[in-house]
């Protein structure tokens, strides 16, 4: 066993930071060196960004103090470039990091960059700070009695549409989605939700695609224009370059390929989890959310370890097991479902929803507590019979 093996996690995110907590109390004994690089020495809970956006205030939680008593290096700074064939991380384009074991967990953000206007009239949920300045605008917005659209009816535009409605009860807002909000979900659900939308005075615009944003506008494919005194953008994803940049081998949409094991089909010593890693099981291909994140983060952190020890591993396996969505502070829904994220025919609404949902909110902070000193699951399901066999 090597014991000046050098493990770098690049990304301090819901995986990131999960992974350098759990392989440092998995190799405590080994004598691994595990360093940590992300660009701010915050923790983001992006599961919350849309409280920050209604305009509550927010716990802070510094990486250093979730880091405290592991022994895991901290780098605050930007992974500017990969060198997979000498093992070298750039960070901010000066200070290079050597590791024998690389965690890539990088995460994704809002893409902005496919309509015109969005990137310059729109806000996004992609950090606190930005998340920040849309809710002091949304205070001047609602004093004026004008309206804030919401871009994209997924789950976050879903959340971000009922948060603002209920902070600001005499607000406008408009939910614009191509595809019908909780399209996902079964029909109960789904109703509750539209229930909700309803209730909070949301206006929701279906089968409209946003083509242009303006100052005080949105031009929908159809040409009509909806107005809009503040824009928050919810669709689309994007991920960093950086490994395709560095020549490992990525998906077209820049993921990483890997392997059953997450790691890199190029480069072994590459492990890959989150919106950073193109996975497919048997059941299909892994979307990018926390609640199949995290059991990534601590599927590699555990093959790392068993690595370093010389010992052999199993393939990844995993289920989804629910899409837990808040409506505000005071309602929620929440849709249980197959392990491939189809919808069963139990869910949750009401109070019982809303205690459950801030559960879900804040595991991941309960996790990286408990795993400094013991192994935490996060896996609520591996799949059933549909992931015993690695997919083809």
């Amino acid at each position: 066993m090597n014991t000046d093996h050098r493990i770098v996690v690049l990304g301090a995110g819901y995986t990131g930071l999960f992974s350098a907590i759990r392989l440092a109390h998995r190799t405590r004994r080994t004598g691994v060196k595990i360093t940590l690089v992300n660009p701010s020495s915050r923790f983001v809970e992006r599961l919350r960004m849309h409280q920050i956006a209604a305009g509550q205030e927010l716990a802070e939680h510094r990486i250093p103090d979730l880091l405290a008593g592991t022994g895991v290096t901290f780098v605050q700074g930007t992974a500017t470039a990969i060198d997979p064939e000498a093992r070298r991380i750039t960070v901010d384009g000066a200070e290079t990091l050597g590791y024998d074991t690389l965690v890539y967990a990088l995460g994704s953000s809002t893409d902005t960059g496919k309509v015109s206007g969005a990137d310059t009239q729109a806000f996004t949920l992609n950090n606190p700070q930005i998340a920040g300045r849309f809710a002091a605008r949304l205070t001047e917005v609602a004093a004026s009695g004008g309206t804030v659209t919401v871009c994209g009816g997924g789950l976050t535009g879903v959340e971000a549409a009922t948060e603002i409605a209920e902070s600001q009860p005499g607000l406008n807002v408009t939910l614009i989605s191509l595809d019908e909000p909780g399209g996902m979900m079964g029909a109960k659900a789904r109703a509750h939700l539209y229930r909700a939308l309803d209730r909070l005075g949301v206006t929701v615009e279906t089968g409209a695609r946003v083509t242009k944003v303006l100052p005080d506008a949105v031009e929908l494919a159809d040409g009509r224009l909806v107005r809009s005194d503040l824009c928050l953008w919810t669709t689309g994803v994007k991920v960093s370059p950086l490994a395709a940049d560095a020549g490992i081998a990525t998906d077209d949409r820049g993921l990483i390929l890997v392997d059953a094991t997450l790691r890199s089909v190029s480069h072994p010593e590459i492990h890959a989890i989150g919106d950073a890693a193109a996975i497919r099981l048997a059941w299909g291909r892994i979307h990018g959310t926390c609640q199949s994140g995290l059991p990534t983060a601590q599927y590699t952190a555990d093959t790392i370890a068993r690595l370093v020890r010389g010992k052999a591993v199993k393939p990844f396996r995993f289920g989804y097991f629910h899409q837990p969505v808040s409506l505000g502070r005071r309602d929620a829904v929440i849709q249980f479902t197959r392990a491939d994220d189809t919808p069963r025919r139990m869910h949750l609404t009401g109070r019982s929803a809303v205690a459950y949902k801030e559960m879900v909110s804040a595991s991941p902070l309960t996790t990286y507590r408990l795993s400094k000193r013991m192994n935490v699951t996060t896996i609520v399901s591996k799949g059933g019979r549909a992931t015993r066999k690695p997919a083809a």
